[in-house]
């Protein structure tokens, strides 16, 4: 019988947002992550996560639209909730199902603007620059069939400042991410009616 909730973390790429959440949450009290899913076997978080102790699963597109077997090994392992951090696809319909408002993405722009397929990373923070935005931040919301467009629980802004560029962009809000997200995370979890900005000032 499982002693906390659990978490699985889905991400494709670095995993500095993975790290993270498992150093916040490793002697929390309630909550565990339990795991962490990969769509890309040369993803560099898959390296940066073999310290600790969390399950690794690697797979394809076949194992998560095709079959049930991302779902199955959720349902075995009793996987409470779902942080997708960094994933680049799209989360299957039965998935969503399964776990209702129970699936937390992050978001490096403040949506509905600069949201939607395509929209991530760099492609983002070059938009912002493009459109000569004055501000930008992050959203961290529930994940519903549609790219960037579940409920928001989560908005903070930074401003965009002469001579930023892209890659500054990014740093900001790198920092973003690293002080709020697991934060976010915690308190919808333990406190699911309401998650606002001022939790964290």
């Amino acid at each position: 019988m499982k002693q906390k909730i659990r978490i699985a973390i889905f991400a494709s790429g670095s995993g500095s947002n993975a790290e993270n959440i498992i150093r916040h949450f490793e002697k929390h009290a309630k909550i565990e992550v339990h795991s962490l899913l990969c769509n890309n076997p040369d993803a560099f978080v898959l390296e940066r996560l073999k310290s600790f102790n969390v399950n690794q699963k690697v797979f394809n597109k076949a194992d998560l639209y095709e079959t049930d077997e991302i779902k199955s090994y959720l349902d075995w392992y009793e996987i409470d909730y779902v942080i997708l951090a960094g994933f680049l696809w799209l989360m299957p319909e039965k998935i969503i199902n399964e776990f209702q408002n129970k699936i937390i993405n992050i978001h490096p722009a403040l949506l509905p603007a600069y949201g939607g397929k395509g929209m991530y990373g760099m492609n983002i923070h070059k938009a912002v620059i493009a459109h000569e935005e004055k501000e930008t931040g992050i959203t961290i919301h529930l994940v519903n069939a549609k790219y960037d467009e579940g409920r928001i629980l989560f908005q903070i802004k930074t401003a965009i400042n002469p001579g930023d560029n892209a890659n500054t962009i990014a740093e900001k809000i790198h920092l973003l991410e690293q002080q709020y997200f697991p934060k976010v995370i915690e308190d919808f979890i333990t406190t699911p009616p309401k998650v606002s900005k001022e939790n964290y000032s």
